[in-house]
């Protein structure tokens, strides 16, 4: 019964990527409340249908394949918009990209279908990631690019281990 809803979560997740874009794109340089509201509330479907899938202990191939995507779409989307718009510097964003690409092919390249266990620091990376990036939709204020920073060395971490990871498999 839980599997459903959590796969129509990472749909709605998905279907939000459009919207959100648009809205934060609008906005230009100005803060954006509404794409702010898109974002948090797409990225709070991602930890509860992580959840539901979880408590079912029967994740789908769809969730498999799909809240990945979703998350990297959602988070890339954000990413590449506000540094456009000069919101944050390209140093701190062009990383956070790159890890997702080197990831993506990693797993496609060494273990096509593998899984391999999301780990606490991965998760820790993508919530302070995404409460960074909402912050920079509705401030101008430095901090929240700090707060993006230690997402960053956490994100680059569990890089590092799902990479080890996938090399021992």
């Amino acid at each position: 019964m839980l599997r459903p809803i959590a796969n129509v979560l990472t749909a709605v997740r998905l279907a939000a990527v459009i919207p959100f874009a648009v809205l934060l794109a609008a906005a230009g340089h100005d803060p954006s409340w509404p794409a702010a509201l898109i974002f948090a509330a797409a990225s709070l479907t991602d930890f509860l249908d992580g959840y539901l899938a979880r408590h079912t202990d029967r994740p789908s191939r769809f969730g498999r394949i799909a809240d990945p995507l979703a998350d990297r779409l959602l988070i890339n989307m954000a990413l590449v918009l506000l540094w456009y718009e000069g919101r944050l510097p390209w140093w701190l964003a062009l990383p956070v990209l790159l890890r997702d690409v080197w990831l993506m092919l990693l797993f496609r390249l060494r273990h096509m279908g593998s899984r391999v266990a999301v780990n606490m620091t991965g998760k820790t990376a993508t919530a302070v990631i995404m409460v960074s990036l909402a912050l920079l939709m509705v401030t101008t204020a430095p901090w929240p690019q700090v707060l993006f920073g230690a997402g960053l060395v956490l994100s680059l971490a569990a890089g590092a281990r799902y990479t080890r990871k996938v090399s021992e498999a």
